[in-house]
């Protein structure tokens, strides 16, 4: 983080004002909010979760997969025109919304309670670079291990059950490092780099899948097309609805998009909201960048999340081949092995180590600037500067990995990890959807309203993501319900 005496991100004034850029490759060097989005989104949803969907149930659901990448973008840029009306993050501006409080709004509580939830993803990303690592270097948790014998037993035992626990234990302390010591434009360019190699890669694999045994088929896309999912049973519902939550831009993301606008400087750069009809022409061309940041990025991370489905619903499906806990990675590693050979499963699992570190990295910074803000508006925490604010956001930094890494340590699943986190999210976006409407009716300034277009496709990301919300949920409840009653009937018998 830059300097907090000198530098508040979220500070907008005449003194921050800078005229939008002109042209595309202009506007094209100030996007970086999206991208930052994409280090988090090409992750564990997509490289624990897509490809496991794809892996058990082949082609089914790559209708909802390319759903969920781009309705939820809708969403996204309406939470975005607002941070740049207003000056406000997400937060702040659920803060003001009309409804129950308990010290700060309902709203923000709720996203106090999905965090709770979805911090077990931080776990699942430190324990899936902690198995990756483990076994592209399995001599370092055995000597380890063995070291450890005679001083400490008890522990000797637990690395050699565990050879990821080591490697995952150096992962989150790795990411709570570079947390401390670098800001927003750190962050984006290590993201960037690693989400332009990770993509690059996976497309390459897509396009060697012919030659490699495993050719696209007309039956897979019909099978695409089918909507056959429908049909599945509850267990399949829940775990497609927690890839809905968490591929594209999940409910974490779309939480912490206005903070990295603001980070970024979008705000800034309008300046305090005025009757001059020169601040809404800032607003309105700081808006084109905004936009073009999200689509850049939407197709970066669609791109991305269709290249590992495809990889789980060929290569994997048809092997039979189902990533599950501590084989998970070992399992995802054969993917690769198809399209380059044996060589390559080295290249992968370090290739896996940059995706969910990255990803590990990119959540914690994000949790943390939305934690200080909670602390702040519920109350907790009376900040008298920035600086003040800045630090209890460092704070949460070297909290949140080791918080994760303990609960990897408790659960060792991390499917499991995603999958209680994605199906949070995922029942979290209707409230959201519904927020962007509320903010672009009532609170963002007229005069940077979006066209009728635009807004007939927000409502409809509404609706459809309430729906296939309802649906899941329904189902989810009647499992409950069953699993209920019939624990009830064997202990009356």
């Amino acid at each position: 983080m830059s300097d907090p005496a000198r530098f508040n991100p979220y500070a907008v004034s005449e003194l921050t004002i800078q005229a939008p850029p002109q042209s595309l490759w202009a506007a094209l060097r100030k996007i970086g909010p999206g991208i930052i989005l994409a280090g988090s989104i090409i992750g564990s949803g997509e490289l624990l979760l897509t490809t496991a969907l794809g892996a058990e149930f082949g082609f089914l659901f790559l209708w909802l997969v390319l759903f969920s990448c781009v309705i939820k973008v809708f969403v996204q840029i309406e939470l975005g025109r607002y941070a740049i009306s207003s000056g406000k993050p997400t937060l702040a501006a659920f803060n003001e919304l009309p409804g129950p409080r308990l010290g700060a709004h309902w709203l923000v509580w709720w996203w106090f309670f999905m965090l709770m939830v979805t911090v077990a993803q931080l776990g699942a990303m430190a324990g899936g670079v902690g198995q990756a690592l483990d076994l592209a270097f399995p001599a370092f948790s055995r000597g380890l291990a063995e070291r450890l014998a005679d001083g400490w037993p008890r522990m000797s035992a637990v690395i050699t059950e565990s050879p990821s626990f080591p490697w995952a234990l150096l992962a989150a302390v790795g990411a709570v490092a570079l947390l401390v010591s670098g800001g927003y434009r750190r962050i984006e360019r290590v993201t960037t780099a690693l989400v332009a190699g990770v993509t690059l890669v996976t497309v390459i694999c897509v396009g060697m899948l012919p030659g490699a045994g495993f050719p696209l088929r007309q039956a897979d896309l019909d099978q695409a097309l089918s909507f056959g999912a429908i049909g599945l049973g509850s267990a399949a519902i829940t775990q497609a609805f927690a890839a809905f939550g968490i591929t594209g831009v999940g409910a974490s993301e779309l939480y912490a998009y206005p903070y990295w606008c603001l980070e970024k400087g979008y705000a800034r750069f309008t300046g305090p909201r005025s009757d001059d009809p020169a601040w809404a022409e800032r607003a309105r061309g700081w808006l084109r960048v905004m936009y073009l940041d999200a689509w850049v990025s939407m197709v970066v991370f669609t791109v991305a999340t269709v290249s590992f489905y495809v990889l789980g619903a060929t290569v994997l499906y048809r092997q039979k081949l189902r990533p599950e806990k501590e084989q998970m990675i070992e399992t995802l590693s054969q993917m690769y092995v198809p399209s380059f050979g044996d060589w390559t499963k080295i290249f992968f699992l370090v290739g896996v180590w940059a995706v969910l570190f990255k990803t590990l990295y990119v959540a914690s910074a994000s949790n943390s600037r939305l934690s200080a803000d909670f602390l702040g508006l519920a109350g907790v925490v009376r900040y008298r500067d920035h600086a003040e604010r800045d630090r209890w956001t460092r704070r949460f930094c070297m909290l949140y990995p080791l918080v994760g890494l303990a609960l990897y340590f408790w659960l060792g699943d991390p499917k499991l990890m995603v999958v209680a986190g994605g199906f949070v999210q995922a029942a979290t976006l209707p409230l959201l959807a519904g927020c962007a409407l509320y903010l672009r009716y009532h609170r963002t300034d007229a005069r940077l309203a979006p066209t009728r277009w635009t807004d007939a496709c927000t409502w409809f990301a509404f609706f459809s993501i309430s729906i296939v919300a309802a649906y899941a949920l329904a189902q989810w409840g009647l499992k409950t319900a069953a699993e209920v009653s019939s624990w009830a009937t064997s202990v009356s018998q």
